[in-house]
């Protein structure tokens, strides 16, 4: 038999096995969905009163302003016949395609949206709808700035989700993959799916990171240390020194409970964890427990007990020393606020400085998580928890991922599910999927009292906590405060307006470049990502920035110098532990790892 023929035959059998692969894989694709649970709507997206408004909106400036809106119907039409003829004379009579003045797109990098008349026909097209829906929406008059920002977000939701290259049928890398493989990446693809569908019981959530490639405590979080302390909400870990001297002064960093704190801790090469024990720092780190329903009835007030200041104490206890420096990251450096406006109250002078990574303290602008935070998500929220007793982790790491739906949703999913390619072994997405759930009672008074009625910096009575009101103006300690400057979760011109309005004399802020994590996990080593400075503290964050330094390379060793200077003399390095909290497991602890029971 001639090559050619024991070729075609073995790819003639390998696309029939193929197929009835698919077939198989069909049944196990409907059991999966079968075993999906109902979610609200209210979780799903914006309510109906955001839709009327929306609509009324449109109407108002349709009778207002007929002949403007009539002008830009015209204008879309317009361009899209004129395309649409060019694109047929282009295919007919020269078989290429029309001019293409089309932005650059990271989405169509395939040459085939430049040279193939079909696909450049789809990829220009999207684009003027793209255009002509965003110009829509930003000539309507009569909405506030609040939901002209989320009409702005929830629309470019749709333009993202329509995107051709979202579709097997319409995306050229997707179909030459099929065919190179003679549909072995659909195959695959579809096992892609289906697994993510088993794991997350019917949900479809894209695995983002290699979930077998990993595991913590053995290739992450590995920084070495010990357990020294634990209660129902946290384990206090102490870290190992690497030097023979530390300061006198030690560190205790409180990190967020929405996620883990191994983010800190990563691998050696970009570990803060490291890099601070090696600059001589008595370190200590809060792992906070990921709680189940049982925890449904734990308030910021038991975060503030159990977790600040119980660790606080503890460090304070095992070094002798009566005040210490802190560190909160992102919600925990809200909460680190709220501690010491009630720290200030009370007359307890233990903490040396505080220093604030990435955290939102003034809630008057929300910035883009905002689109998520107004009534008909929270009391979507609040009925969840009020039937759960918690807020799953799904909800968090769905919201936080369509934030950025194109790198952190629809990208991931063409390469897993159209292209059949395994996930990557990427440490930080897979940190970025190891999300924790959240108490019922904690994400309500999270998101009543702060992100909505912004009760803790507002001009209202304070943020009601532990028999009291806590205030911003009553952080009185010397604080450092990083913030990222394309952060979507924190808004870095909202951190510095919370800053601003603290009673702290001894104020310090940094802008990283960079987002949320990158802009804090950014080593040294890397010389990726630089940082800005100005002493002054004008009213307005835009007038601070065009005032401002900038500086090559991670804030890391500004920081550490700030640090070194509030951290007391030299003496010999600590043991882990002492007689009262003998070391009772090696970093990274138990709770990191363990799973809720939901």
């Amino acid at each position: 038999m001639a090559t050619d023929e024991v070729n075609s035959k073995e790819s003639s059998e390998k696309l029939t096995e193929n197929l009835g692969r698919i077939e198989e894989l069909s049944e196990r694709f409907a059991a999966a969905l079968a075993k999906k649970q109902p979610i609200r709507p209210s979780l799903q997206g914006p309510g109906q009163d955001f839709y009327m408004k929306t609509m009324g909106a449109y109407w108002s400036e349709m009778m207002e302003n007929p002949g403007k809106m009539l002008e830009n119907q015209v204008e879309y039409w317009g361009r899209t016949l004129r395309h649409a003829v060019e694109a047929q004379q282009a295919m007919l009579t020269q078989g290429t395609t029309p001019e293409d003045h089309t932005p650059k797109d990271p989405r169509f990098r395939n040459p085939l949206w430049d040279t193939h008349p079909y696909f450049n026909y789809l990829k220009q097209q999207y684009l003027i709808t793209s255009e002509a829906m965003n110009e829509a929406v930003e000539g309507l008059e009569g909405l506030d700035d609040s939901d002209r920002r989320r009409v702005t977000f929830f629309t470019q939701q749709i333009v993202d989700l329509m995107s051709p290259t979202n579709f097997l049928a319409t995306n050229p890398d997707a179909l030459e993959r099929a065919v190179e493989t003679e549909g072995q990446s659909l195959v695959d693809g579809l096992e892609n799916m289906i697994r993510d569908l088993e794991r997350h019981d019917g949900e479809l959530v894209v695995t983002l990171s290699d979930p077998d490639a990993f595991k913590v405590g053995e290739n992450l979080g590995t920084a070495e240390g010990n357990v020294v302390f634990r209660n129902r909400m946290m384990e206090l870990i102490q870290y190992k020194p690497t030097t023979e001297k530390v300061y006198s002064r030690p560190l205790l960093i409180f990190p967020p409970w929405i996620n883990k704190f191994y983010i800190l801790d990563l691998k050696p090469e970009n570990s803060l964890i490291r890099w601070i024990v090696d600059q001589g720092f008595t370190l200590y780190v809060v792992s906070w427990i990921n709680p189940d329903e049982s925890y449904a009835d734990v308030g910021m007030e038991d975060y503030v007990e159990e977790g600040f200041f119980t660790a606080i104490d503890e460090v304070r206890a095992m070094t002798g020393q009566d005040k210490i420096n802190v560190i909160g990251y992102c919600i925990a450096g809200t909460t680190l606020a709220l501690t010491l406006s009630l720290l200030k109250q009370r007359g307890e002078d233990k903490i040396n400085s505080a220093t604030f990574f990435t955290a939102l303290t003034d809630f008057s602008d929300r910035g883009e998580v905002g689109v998520f935070l107004d009534d008909d998500f929270v009391d979507g929220i609040e009925a969840e928890v009020e039937e759960t007793g918690i807020l799953p982790s799904l909800y968090m790491s769905r919201t936080f991922s369509y934030l950025r739906s194109r790198d952190l949703v629809y990208g991931p999913a063409i390469k897993s599910y159209m292209m059949g390619a395994a996930p990557p072994a990427f440490d930080l997405l897979y940190w970025n999927g190891d999300s924790t759930n959240l108490p019922g009672r904690m994400a309500t008074q999270y998101l009543r009292g702060l992100c909505q009625r912004d009760e803790f910096a507002g001009e209202g009575k304070g943020f009601p906590i532990l028999g009291t009101r806590a205030r911003i103006e009553e952080v009185e300690v010397p604080i450092c405060a990083i913030a990222c400057e394309t952060d979507h979760i924190a808004a870095w011109k909202s951190s510095y307006r919370g800053m601003r309005k603290m009673g702290s004399k001894d104020k310090t802020f940094i802008l990283s470049e960079s987002g949320h994590i990158a802009g804090i996990v950014n080593p040294p080593s890397k010389k990726k990502y630089g940082h800005y400075t100005n002493e002054d503290w004008p009213e307005a964050p835009e007038d601070w920035l065009e005032a401002a330094d900038k500086h090559e390379g991670t804030w890391w060793h500004r920081w550490g110098k700030w640090l070194a200077k509030r951290s007391g003399k030299k003496i010999e390095a600590r043991e882990v532990g002492d007689s009262d909290h003998p070391p009772l497991e090696k970093a990274p602890g138990t709770y990191v790892v363990a799973s809720p029971k939901v």
